[in-house]
């Protein structure tokens, strides 16, 4: 089955060095302009990673290439998808994204096929995801997004500054 239909919306690294990660796109592929989010919270009541209520800060920087979203993630405490990948894999590419028509059915189905939801959340009641572990498959995470008129803003906000 198919869990998502449409392109893939966001394309993610996760980093030691959020600074560092943001130059490089600069330098090096004509990313114009980071919007930087530090210490962004995620609490107990609205995110779980691996079974368990989550506690953790993250460093988000959001960018444009195009239609593609760029987001470096810099862990910054607590345990999460992104800390883990980091103390595993080291800074690389942890995830791309999709925002199915149907987040909740979307998510079903990913786990009653045997697929693993690491973790999954919900920003500001305005945006919910969910990471699907692709490592089996040799692939990295997936994200299944559902994306608020709210969050939207916020991102076409961002793709009107970068560009």
């Amino acid at each position: 089955m198919s869990y998502a239909d449409g392109p893939i919306t966001q394309i993610a690294w996760v980093t030691d060095d959020i600074e560092k990660a943001e130059r490089f796109f600069v330098t090096h592929f004509g990313v114009r302009k980071w919007a930087r989010i530090p210490d962004v919270e995620f609490g107990p009541r609205t995110c779980v990673y691996r079974g368990r209520p989550a506690d953790f800060t993250a460093h988000i920087a959001l960018s444009y290439l195009d239609d593609i979203q760029l987001e470096l993630i810099q862990p910054v405490r607590g345990e999460s998808i992104y800390a883990e990948f980091l103390a595993h894999r080291g800074p690389g590419l942890h995830h791309v994204c999709f925002e199915p028509d149907d987040f909740d059915a979307a998510v079903a189905a990913a786990e009653r096929d045997g697929l693993t939801v690491v973790q999954r959340g919900d920003m500001a009641a305005d945006m919910r995801f969910a990471y699907v572990d692709g490592a089996s498959e040799g692939v990295p995470f997936i994200e299944l997004a559902e994306i608020g008129p709210t969050m939207r803003a916020f991102f076409d906000q961002v793709r009107r500054s970068a560009t």
